[in-house]
């Protein structure tokens, strides 16, 4: 490729991605999406978790934070941003069975695979997922949408 050629790629490319750039004292806190314990806060960095396709968010917990077992239909690409957030995979809520993730960490939860997740002390994670955003609870008890 020529130089030209590149310059005009790097070009489009920083274009595409204007839109997506945010710093943190830009970000909007709302309520989390439906099917999410209530207390956590949720910022939309790029995308809709409504409807289909890539999106990127934000999500802050409080300290006791916990979210029972459950699934997603794609895959949800989780990095700590802030505190630690500890992972299961299971059907069960196992929390000695969970690992610890702490800032700059990264975990996967596949596509449909059934997790858990909690903090002692409040985190801040950024998921990326294809949406629309939907969660399964392994029993239905704990779903919260079933306490309103």
């Amino acid at each position: 490729m020529n130089g030209r050629l590149l310059l005009a790629l790097a070009l489009s490319l920083t274009a595409s991605a204007a839109g997506a750039q945010k710093n943190p004292d830009q970000m909007e806190w709302g309520p989390p999406p439906e099917g999410l314990p209530p207390g956590a806060l949720l910022s939309v960095l790029s995308g809709d978790p409504a409807k289909a396709g890539l999106f990127t968010i934000r999500l802050r917990f409080p300290p006791g934070y916990k979210v029972m077992p459950h699934h997603h239909p794609s895959d949800e690409l989780v990095t700590v941003i802030a505190g630690e957030l500890s992972l299961g995979m299971g059907d069960r809520f196992r929390d000695k069975k969970a690992m610890s993730v702490v800032r700059g960490g990264y975990a996967v939860a596949p596509a449909n695979m059934n997790h858990f997740a909690f903090t002692k002390d409040g985190a801040t994670v950024q998921i990326t997922a294809n949406g629309p955003f939907a969660i399964t609870y392994v029993n239905p008890r704990d779903d919260p949408r079933r306490k309103k």
